[in-house]
């Protein structure tokens, strides 16, 4: 397993939690841009917020923007979100990608590598 997502869970309204995307050595070439995204039930995946290297800023759906932090560790070949204040609409399944190009913070089309997802479920 290249990437291994880990930290979800179900949780109450207003809860916290840090997702981890852990990733293995043989792919950290192809690690200048991670991102997060997500699926919900019914719905196609959606785009969470995402970082370039060489790009100070953060990316962000508007629908988590103060609330989720994306950071790396590369010490530890892993990228964080952290989720604040979460919302029943935030249930889904989290997705964790790397990748070698950047074709805009949202594209999906970033990512060389993907998680296998961890589910997320915020009951009200």
């Amino acid at each position: 397993v290249q990437l291994q997502a880990s930290g979800g869970g179900l949780v109450q309204a207003g809860a916290s939690l840090r997702l981890s995307c852990t990733f293995t050595t043989d792919v950290s070439w192809s690690t200048n841009a991670v991102g997060w995204f997500r699926q919900a039930p019914g719905k196609e995946r959606e785009f969470v917020a995402s970082k370039w290297r060489g790009d100070s800023n953060l990316y962000y759906a508007e629908s988590v923007k103060g609330r989720f932090t994306i950071s790396r560790d590369d010490a530890k070949n892993t990228v964080y979100l952290q989720m604040n204040s979460l919302k029943p609409e935030d249930t889904a399944v989290y997705y964790c990608g790397v990748g070698s190009s950047w074709y805009g913070p949202q594209s999906q089309v970033n990512y060389d590598y993907w998680g296998q997802g961890t589910q997320v479920t915020v009951s009200s």
